[in-house]
């Protein structure tokens, strides 16, 4: 089975967007990245949890934006916040301050311990593609109490070893974040268009523990570059309800329709 077909009632990025938005709690205060992160807090907020705390690295607290913003910059961010602070408050207070429940991240390259890049591939001095870098990931990465992954899949992406590491997950395994002082949870799911991998309690790889309905195993170690292991009671998710659909598709088209772009 082709774990990317597309003759479904929903896209596999949709499913995924929706597997987020479940792991989410109503009493979570998120610190929301732009694009899956950003779509699956919002649709959280419209379904199972209206009272969700939206917070963006621009310094907006309590967000409620009504379209998805383009950047951390969009004014809709501003206006539809309970507060506005700057953002050496936003790091240092709030972020630094550990008052993160969960935090998002992305990556271009991710390893079988959650660890992220999104500096260089290949060599650092002489890299083949030079990527954004960090940002404020590696922050984001160590200060919130636990980091929720969005990605899709693939050879690229999921890969054996990383050229260079910009945000930490598990490091080396156990004992990889506490032996850089740091306390927090770190990456508790990385929530990809396939499936869902949690890190294995002894020996914090990561472990697929849920397959998606339009998934298989082979299609899932396809798309991995190291072997994939799967747990012993291995879950399907629950297909994407009417509801979640027609929330999801009705904000993207939202905001498609205020900024005239594709969402």
């Amino acid at each position: 089975m082709d774990g990317h077909k597309t003759n479904l009632p929903y896209t596999p990025s949709e499913m995924m967007t929706i597997v987020a938005a479940r792991a989410l709690r109503p009493d979570d205060i998120c610190f929301v990245g732009i694009g899956a992160p950003s779509a699956a807090c919002n649709l959280a907020r419209r379904t199972r949890a209206p009272d969700l705390k939206l917070i963006y690295e621009s310094g907006t607290i309590d967000t409620r934006p009504e379209v998805l913003p383009l950047s951390i910059g969009d004014g809709e961010l501003c206006d539809t916040a309970l507060m506005t602070v700057s953002v050496p408050e936003m790091f240092r207070y709030w972020l630094q301050g550990e008052r993160m429940t969960v935090g998002f991240l992305g990556g271009a390259q991710i390893d079988r311990f959650a660890n992220l890049n999104t500096t260089v591939v290949g060599d650092y001095d002489k890299p083949k593609v030079r990527l954004p870098g960090g940002g404020g990931a590696p922050e984001i990465a160590t200060s919130c109490k636990e980091i929720f992954v969005t990605m899709a899949m693939s050879r690229r992406a999921f890969v054996e070893r990383l050229p260079f590491v910009t945000s930490l997950g598990h490091g080396n395994g156990p004992g990889g974040r506490e032996s850089f002082g740091v306390a927090t949870k770190g990456p508790t799911k990385v929530i990809t268009d396939l499936c869902l991998f949690e890190p294995d309690p002894e020996t914090r790889e990561l472990t697929v523990t849920t397959l998606y309905p339009h998934a298989t195993r082979e299609a899932v170690q396809e798309q991995c570059a190291w072997t994939v292991k799967f747990a012993a009671d291995l879950h399907e998710e629950e297909r994407p309800t009417t509801l979640e659909l027609e929330t999801l598709r009705d904000l993207h088209e939202r905001t498609r329709q205020a900024h005239g772009v594709g969402a």
